[in-house]
């Protein structure tokens, strides 16, 4: 599926950033399979992992492999360091050169973080359409042997992500800032995770939620591009969540309807919200 470069890189074609079911099984014996759930409810990802995964998947945890330590302003999911990304997925036997399918059992909201990464970096990755849910083949419990594989530790591309400043400044230029959380969230009457309440003043709400479907099944090309140009949402804008997790979904939606890739605020609402000088728009 590729040949590496002479650092490491991998020089391949990208699958597309979504995938159903039916490819996966159709290729199956050519990917790599990862699980990555996590909850925002208490429940533990590896708890559920251990009891039902597809087979062969390596379960890809969010707080070790996909995000580094959480804290004030930087928010609950930093993006680890290279060197932290690359030796998590080399202990899991994924490699520079591997194509990934990843799922969850969420709709994507939280898988879509590492294909994104993944993608980010130039390696082929996709997102299990439907999920967990989707799969109709066998299903397996208990842990999964795989042997280690180096990888090499590639640097974060320049703008992919962004810092709060530039969200400042985008807003200020006139750019589009998208919200990816829930319209309860976004207008700042509840808030389950984070210490306040509300969204970035200027953004709009782009729940992730709302790219889904029937059987939590990505909506057809044609209402998802005609979702983001109601949003006003192309390319250009800047994209966050609560935490820079379900963001990604957003993200992969629009780069599988031809849209390109929008930017990522990584620090997103649990770093803006709880930086003092910030303000906080409700409503």
């Amino acid at each position: 599926m590729g040949t590496p470069n002479l650092d490491g890189a991998p020089d391949q074609q990208l699958i597309d950033p979504i995938v159903s079911a039916d490819w996966l099984a159709t290729n199956y014996d050519v990917v790599v399979v990862c699980d990555v759930r996590s909850y925002l409810d208490g429940r533990d990802g590896y708890t559920a992992y251990l009891d039902s995964h597809l087979p062969g998947a390596r379960f890809v945890d969010m707080k070790t492999v996909l995000a580094s330590d959480a804290g004030p302003v930087v928010g609950r999911h930093p993006l680890p360091t290279p060197e932290v990304f690359a030796a998590g997925l080399g202990q899991l036997g994924i490699g520079n050169e591997a194509t990934v399918v990843v799922y969850d059992d969420l709709g994507g909201m939280v898988a879509g973080r590492l294909v994104w990464m993944l993608r980010q970096l130039g390696q082929s990755a996709a997102l299990l359409d439907g999920g967990l849910q989707a799969w109709k083949g066998t299903i397996e419990r208990g842990q999964v042997s795989v042997d280690p594989v180096d990888r090499a530790a590639l640097p974060w591309p320049d703008g992919i992500f962004v810092e709060a400043d530039d969200v400042v400044a985008h807003i200020e230029a006139g750019g589009v800032v998208a919200d990816s959380r829930s319209p309860e969230r976004y207008r700042g009457e509840t808030e389950p995770v984070d210490p306040q309440a509300g969204h970035i003043p200027g953004a709009v709400n782009l729940p992730f939620a709302e790219n889904l479907g029937a059987g939590g099944r990505f909506r057809p090309d044609a209402e998802l591009v005609e979702r983001f140009a109601e949003a006003g949402v192309d390319s250009e804008a800047i994209i966050y969540c609560g935490s820079g997790v379900s963001a990604c979904n957003n993200l992969l939606a629009m780069e599988s309807v031809g849209l390109g890739r929008a930017r990522l605020y990584i620090g997103s609402w649990s770093g803006w919200s709880t930086d003092p000088e910030r303000p906080v728009a409700t409503g």
